[in-house]
C-alpha cells in the first residue's frame, strides 16, 4: 500500500506523488492517505472487508492482503495537511493498517456457532456454516485463514475428508494466557514506568489491552479467574482512560474506505459496497494510542 510522509505528503517506498494521485483517481470519495505493510508480492491484491468488531459487534473495516488480516485505524494530529497530487487533504488525517490476530475476530462467530448450553459443549460445525454471518459476506473470504488459525482453539473432527470445528474453552483460555504473558514480557522494554510495575500490575495492563478485542462474558471473566485478577479492577481502570481518547471524536471527518477501487499494489474492493464508515474512538487506549481511531460505521467505542 502507498504511504505518506510528513506534511509535504511525499510518498515513501519509491511511490511518487503522481502515482498516489493516479491511484486516488479511481476512488469514489476524496483522496485519503493509507499506510499499510508492503506485501511480499508487488502484484498482490488487497480487499477491504467489513467484519464485526469482536468486542462491540460494530461494523469495522479490515484490509485483507497477502494472506494477512489488518485492522484499519484512523489517526489525526491537531494541525497538518496532506498534498496528494493536485488535491489537498486539509485535515491531515490518515488511515493506517495494523496486523491483528484473526482468532480475536473469529471468536464471537465460533462461540455463537457452537450453540452451547450450560454444561453442553455445543455442536461441531463446518467452516462454511460457521462463517456465514448475515450481512457480512467478508467472512466467507477468510475460510483458509480460519481453517489455519482456529485449530489452535477448537476441537476438530475429520469425517470423509471434511473438517468440523467446535470452540474449546480450555484451548481459548490457554491461548489468551499466552497472549497476556507475551505482552507482559514486552512491558519492561518499553520504559522505566513499565519496568517499575509489579507483576500483578503488568498482568492487569496486558489484560486491559487484550480486553479491547474480547467480550467480558465469557472470555474476560474466565481469563481474570485464571490469572487471579479482579475483573472489576480491569473494567474500572479501563473506563477511566477513555476521556482523552474522545478528544478528536466529534471533529474527525468520516473519510471513505477504498470502495471497489484499485490500490497501488493491485485491486482493493469493498466486500459490501456500502457508504463510508465513520472513524470510531478506541476504548481503553494507552499513551500514544489515545490518538488512534478504529474505523466503524456508527462511531461508537469498542
Amino acid at each position: 500500500m502507498s504511504c505518506g510522509s510528513g506534511s509535504t505528503g511525499e510518498v515513501e517506498g519509491g511511490k511518487s506523488a503522481a502515482a498516489m494521485a493516479s491511484w486516488h483517481e479511481s476512488l469514489a470519495a476524496p483522496p485519503r492517505v493509507l499506510i499499510s505493510h508492503r506485501p511480499s508480492d508487488a502484484s498482490s491484491q488487497g480487499t477491504v472487508l467489513s467484519l464485526q468488531h469482536p468486542r462491540s459487534g460494530d461494523e469495522t473495516g479490515y484490509l485483507f492482503i497477502d494472506g494477512q488480516l489488518q485492522e484499519i485505524n484512523w489517526f489525526k494530529e491537531r494541525y497538518g495537511a496532506w498534498f496528494l497530487g493536485d488535491y489537498v487533504c486539509e485535515d491531515g488525517g490518515l488511515y493506517y493498517c495494523t496486523p491483528v490476530d484473526p482468532i480475536f475476530i473469529f471468536l464471537p462467530t465460533f462461540e455463537a456457532a457452537r450453540m452451547s448450553n450450560g454444561k453442553d459443549p455445543g455442536k461441531f460445525r463446518q467452516l462454511d456454516e460457521i462463517l456465514y454471518v448475515e450481512g457480512y459476506p467478508g467472512y466467507q473470504q477468510l475460510m483458509n485463514v480460519a481453517s489455519h488459525h482456529m485449530e489452535l482453539v477448537c476441537e476438530v473432527k475429520e469425517v470423509s475428508n471434511m473438517k468440523f470445528f467446535r470452540l474449546d474453552n480450555s484451548k481459548v483460555l490457554s491461548w489468551l494466557c499466552c497472549k497476556v504473558y507475551n505482552l507482559k514480557e514486552i512491558f519492561p522494554k518499553l520504559g522505566k514506568n513499565y519496568g517499575a510495575q509489579t507483576e500483578k500490575e503488568q498482568l492487569k495492563e496486558a489484560v486491559q489491552m487484550i480486553r479491547e478485542y474480547l467480550k467480558d462474558d465469557p472470555w474476560l471473566t474466565l481469563l481474570c479467574k485464571k490469572l487471579q485478577l479482579d475483573i472489576n479492577e480491569i473494567t474500572v481502570d479501563a473506563t477511566t482512560t477513555t476521556g482523552e481518547a474522545s478528544f478528536y471524536a466529534d471533529s474527525c471527518p468520516a473519510p471513505a474506505l477504498p470502495s471497489e477501487s484499485k490500490t497501488a499494489t493491485g485491486g482493493a474492493k469493498s466486500s459490501k459496497g456500502r457508504p463510508a464508515k465513520k472513524p470510531k474512538t478506541e476504548v481503553g487506549s494507552k499513551n500514544i494510542k489515545d490518538m488512534f481511531r478504529r474505523v466503524t460505521r456508527n462511531g461508537s467505542g469498542s
